[in-house]
């Protein structure tokens, strides 16, 4: 850690690093911020630096607002959008304390650490690999107006989207954040960079990263970027496909060779634990009214408990693997989509895993078959069952999820029940676009 602090201070110095923001997020996944300058720098990475929960989601009452943001200095880097002339502007990824030092029960960073802890007390590493989706669009306002009309994998000539997802990854090398490659997605104007696999902390930090890189670069293009999870009706919405692997030390704990699947009966028995506990964790995971617009048959994204190796209408995909890099056996959450809090979907998601690993659970065989076009008597014959339908679903059953309230810790879980009741009955309260049209002209 002293080294780390060292590091940064020098780096600071170097390069002519005058401001230094101060990175942390809310419940709900949303990056919060305060800047201070680099003549607080030493003070702030030995002792913290004070601030006023009580206007955060999730965080104190006013009555108990103070909070120390202390700074990881292993998360410094400077932002490539900001000026880097005299005034260049550095950030780090904070962990939230209270007044006397205690870790805050209510920071999302410590939700994931806590969960990591066990997994490292069973002798285990989690990795992480998310594929982000998000769309361009011409403003923030109206009617979302796409930029192109291109389709998955599409090269389309004066695409203004294919210099904003150059512009985006150089951005993000620059920060130290590996990049695997960039595409067009299904739907129109709708885009995804994936980020290297790294453990699930880091790609968390990583992921808020993104996201924000994301929309910088656009505003600087003169458009915005959106990472809600369905804007656009009638094509695909956004996803964020988890991959994920166990290793114990240098080996991947997923892969065994021999087996009827190349899994480990580690890997199948985490598989089981997320199917078992995907529903009472997909407010985690899909935590928006309009999470579950994405969530339906016939635009990729699962809505049934399965699993499978090329059937892409499961809620769990094992990729296939090139012979010879068998250490890249892993497994694929299709359920979360992008404007999830990367920090508790992560945690939620090892969880669930460790509960199948410790208690056994059977995933049962794959299914190959389209489940959207199975006849329900079939499924219900298979016993596959399904993911909530809408948010108010996803409450019900996380309100009685013990593995929930254990993996976000009482504090977390309490907030963020409360925090979607009150999504939900401000949506039941609001007349649609949809009513009005459909409606008002014939009753």
């Amino acid at each position: 850690m002293k080294t780390d602090r060292e590091y940064v201070l020098k780096t600071a110095r170097e390069h002519n690093v005058k401001f230094i923001r101060l990175w942390f997020t809310d419940i709900l996944g949303f990056l919060k911020s305060f800047a201070i300058t680099v003549e607080e720098l030493e003070r702030a990475l030995e002792r913290g630096m004070a601030f006023d929960g009580s206007s955060i989601d999730g965080f104190a009452r006013v009555d108990e607002s103070d909070m120390l943001a202390m700074p990881d200095p292993s998360t410094f880097c400077i932002l490539p959008w900001r000026p880097r002339d005299e005034a260049a502007v550095g950030r780090m990824f904070c962990d939230i304390l209270t007044p006397d030092g205690v870790p805050f029960e209510g920071d999302p960073r410590l939700a994931l650490k806590r969960n990591l802890a066990r997994a490292a007390g069973m002798g285990y590493t989690f990795y992480v690999g998310p594929e982000l989706e998000y769309f361009y669009f011409s403003s923030d306002t109206g009617q979302p107006e796409a930029l192109d009309k291109g389709g998955y994998f599409d090269l389309t000539p004066h695409d203004a989207a294919t210099d904003l997802r150059r512009d985006t990854v150089l951005a993000l090398e620059e920060m130290g954040i590996g990049v695997e490659f960039s595409h067009h997605e299904v739907a129109p104007s709708q885009h995804e960079i994936d980020l290297r696999y790294a453990d699930a902390l880091t790609m968390a930090d990583n992921s808020m990263t993104y996201r924000l890189a994301v929309k910088e670069i656009a505003v600087k293009h003169g458009v915005y970027a959106s990472f809600m999870p369905k804007p656009l009706p009638g094509v695909n919405g956004s996803g964020m496909h988890v991959h994920i692997s166990l290793f114990k030390g240098d080996d991947n704990a997923f892969q065994q060779e021999g087996t009827p699947y190349g899994l480990s009966p580690l890997a199948m028995s985490f598989m089981g634990g997320l199917l078992h506990h995907a529903p009472e964790i997909t407010l985690v995971t899909n935590q928006w009214v309009n999470s579950y617009k994405r969530l339906t048959p016939g635009y990729e994204a699962p809505v049934y408990l399965s699993w499978a190796f090329r059937n892409r209408s499961d809620l769990i995909r094992v990729p296939s693997v090139q012979p010879g890099y068998e250490e890249a056996t892993r497994l694929e959450y299709r359920a979360p989509d992008p404007a999830c809090n990367p920090y508790l979907t992560f945690a939620v998601l090892l969880a669930a895993g460790l509960e199948g690993v410790e208690k056994g659970y059977d995933p049962g065989p794959p299914v190959e078959e389209n489940v959207f076009e199975m006849p329900e008597s079939e499924r219900r014959r298979r016993g596959i069952g399904s993911l909530p339908g809408n948010l108010y679903e996803a409450i019900r059953l996380a309100e009685e999820s013990e593995l929930l309230r254990r993996a976000l810790g009482d504090h977390i879980f309490d907030k963020l029940i409360e925090n979607k009741k009150r999504e939900w009955q401000e949506f039941s309260d609001w007349v649609t676009d949809f009513e009005i049209k459909r409606s008002l002209p014939v009753l």
